[in-house]
């Protein structure tokens, strides 16, 4: 069998589990299409971009010359995005920049917090661990409290849902390996959601992992863990969200997972899948909005609230146009366009923060516009405090407190 050959095999393979279960889904989906329609339809899109300034094509990392030189562009497109490029509530476009702990440069961090700070974005955290060796749980959690801690302390990135609260964070797993689900490589540590809740980390945005061994069976949803969280792999099953249900820590939103049937070869189907990344050879139109609608990511009992996780390696060679540039601004302006002229739905751009404020909302039996709930939970640590949260019950002073019992 060549190369190519047991390549194929591998992705059929660690394919199976969710591929099993896609017909059921799709079923379940179609049913669900058969009541009746909830207009409007709030369609409430994110950008997990896995914000690796370092990539270099041939591996390594590249200098940190280049490296600024990348991240100081990016603010730049971002602007000229932000101008052009605004949904119906006037936010703009924009990425969430999950950052790699193991890379971290204050001086990068300090150019994401600037966009942070003009609204161009927010920044949350992004690991790669046990890639030479399997990582240990002690380890991991330093590591993660050290540069959560960072992020919070030094750049004012990250959230909390008190003034006393320890910074809270979304997180996206380098390699896909989250919960070592990659069998030991890139990760090692079985009880790392565990570490994750611990640490104040609120929603996962890894998924999907496709073609990757670390895509779990469950698909297309707002879901918390199935499992142990002690255990390895507990987001493997789950149930998803639900109006008026309860909440564990850290929630899973899952991007679009579904296959895209317009693509032919020799005038038969030949589908390949979408699992929402935005890269420069899968370029997105209307077809393309329709699929991750379709996906019908959300919390149960509120379906017209509709989330769309995408994904991108925003310094993939060849990728920045199609993440920032023109085309993904043509994109969404022609899906703005569609959106107002039919009615169909309403676009919603929101940071990693704000959609899982949105989930938590509609948990809570809010309706509505989602718009009304980018700070329902979780406030940045860039946006002032209401006076009556700063003190407490007694009338005294509330001070940040990082190391306070995770609430």
């Amino acid at each position: 069998m060549s190369s190519t050959d047991r390549s194929y095999a591998e992705k059929i393979s660690h394919s199976l589990p969710w591929l099993a279960r896609y017909p059921f889904w799709r079923f379940g989906r179609f049913l669900q299409g058969l009541r009746p329609a909830q207009q409007p339809t709030h369609l409430i899109v994110t950008v997990a971009n896995h914000y690796e300034p370092g990539w270099a094509p041939n591996g390594g990392c590249e200098n940190r010359n280049t490296q600024l030189a990348r991240v100081q562009r990016w603010h730049q497109e971002a602007r000229v995005t932000a101008q052009l490029i605004k949904d119906v509530d006037g936010t703009p476009f924009r990425h969430t920049a999950f950052y790699p702990g193991e890379q971290y440069d204050p001086a990068l961090v300090d150019v994401l917090a600037e966009m942070q700070a003009e609204g161009l974005g927010e920044v949350e955290i992004h690991l790669h661990h046990g890639t030479e060796y399997p990582d240990t749980a002690e380890n991991l959690k330093a590591s993660l409290i050290e540069f959560r801690d960072l992020l919070s302390e030094k750049h004012r990135c990250l959230s909390r849902s008190h003034p006393a609260d320890i910074p809270r964070y979304a997180f996206v797993h380098g390699n896909f390996a989250l919960a070592n689900s990659l069998g030991g490589f890139g990760c090692g540590v079985d009880n790392e959601m565990e570490i994750l809740a611990e640490t104040g980390c609120y929603v996962d945005m890894t998924l999907p992992s496709f073609p990757l061994k670390a895509q779990v069976p469950k698909i297309n949803a707002v879901y918390q863990c199935g499992r142990p969280l002690s255990e390895a792999v507990p987001h493997r099953c789950g149930p998803n969200l639900r109006v008026h249900g309860t909440v564990t820590y850290p929630v899973i939103m899952t991007g679009p997972l579904v296959f895209d049937w317009t693509r032919t070869r020799g005038g038969l189907p030949f589908p390949r899948v979408d699992d929402g990344v935005l890269t420069a050879n899968y370029h997105c139109d209307q077809a393309r909005l329709d699929r991750w609608r379709g996906a019908q990511v959300s919390v149960q009992g509120r379906p017209e609230w509709i989330f769309i996780k995408l994904y991108c390696h925003g310094f993939f060679q060849g990728d920045l146009e199609a993440t920032l540039g023109d085309p993904i601004r043509r994109f969404w302006g022609s899906a703005l366009e569609e959106g107002s002229r039919t009615g169909a739905f309403t676009i919603h751009f929101a940071s990693a923060r704000e959609a899982f404020n949105i989930a938590l909302a509609a948990v809570h039996g809010k309706t509505g516009s989602p718009h009304a709930y980018r700070d329902y939970n979780l406030r940045s640590n860039m946006q002032p405090w209401p006076a009556d949260q700063l003190q407490d019950m007694n009338g005294n002073s509330c001070p940040v407190q990082p190391s306070a019992a995770l609430i």
